[in-house]
């Protein structure tokens, strides 16, 4: 059967960084994120939600963001225009600092400008930017589907945990407001349809880069990691920053009081 694990270190860094990114200017970055991805979807497929199984997942992140429709909407119209024909998704791994392995997702119109601004970020932080294909083996490129918990309140928990395995559930990992289910890539769209078919919205629905094994810092190598981790997302050009630091309670309990 399928184990419900109190929520794991990936899944409790995303759950913190939807917290203060509800409170602090993450939130501008967390929007200009799916703005991105919903103009790239809109170029590439089309502007129809019913037909466009990307863009309708685009819209959904953007809904669960709180992005306002008019924004939603003007996101679509700009993915028939030819600012978005430049846009262009690439990938890049590197080290950190304290040999921490790191994977960003990126979406830019100027690759010389992404590679040179990663370049130095890196550099600058006691890391150093890899070849692609080198963390293959420290990242499971996985499906991770977050719901919030009042979404199954009126599913019973053995029928629902049957339900999530059928839909090729992995790993399901629960907090006080959210659950996070994990499937392989290959069952990605199998539990889009399966939460579709028992009514539930996903809070975000994503395509991560999730670690095999974690690495534990002490507090204050953790803290050189998470510098350069803001670094990163403070980059326009960078959609996601994926990492293999073990977040430990100490570590979690030290962000919160930030």
């Amino acid at each position: 059967m399928l184990e419900f694990q109190k929520m794991a270190g990936h899944s409790k860094w995303a759950n913190i960084k939807h917290r203060k990114a509800a409170q602090d200017k993450k939130r501008a970055k967390v929007w200009t994120r799916i703005i991105k991805e919903i103009t790239m979807a809109a170029r590439d497929n089309g502007p129809d939600l019913d037909s466009n199984s990307a863009l309708r997942l685009a819209v959904l992140n953007g809904k669960g963001a709180n992005l306002a429709k008019d924004t939603i909407d003007r996101a679509i119209k700009k993915g028939s225009g030819a600012e978005a024909a430049n846009l262009q998704r690439h990938t890049y791994e590197g080290y950190g600092p304290h040999g921490i392995a790191i994977f960003l997702d990126t979406t830019t119109e100027n690759i010389n400008r992404t590679v040179a601004n990663i370049r130095s970020i890196f550099s600058k932080n006691n890391g150093s930017l890899g070849t692609n294909g080198s963390l293959s083996f420290i990242f499971d490129t996985k499906g991770v589907f977050e719901i919030t918990n009042e979404t199954i309140q009126e599913i019973d928990a053995e029928e629902l945990e049957l339900e999530l395995i059928e839909g090729g559930a992995q790993e399901v990992e629960k907090e006080e407001e959210y659950i996070s289910i994990y499937t392989s890539f290959e069952d990605f769209g199998t539990m889009q349809s399966k939460l579709a078919e028992l009514g539930i919205e996903a809070k975000s629905t994503e395509i991560q880069q999730v670690p095999k094994t974690t690495t534990r810092l002490s507090i204050d190598q953790a803290m050189d990691v998470l510098k350069i981790v803001d670094k990163f997302e403070e980059d326009d050009d960078i959609q996601a920053v994926y990492h293999n630091m073990q977040l430990t309670d100490e570590l979690i309990a030290q962000l919160e009081t930030e």
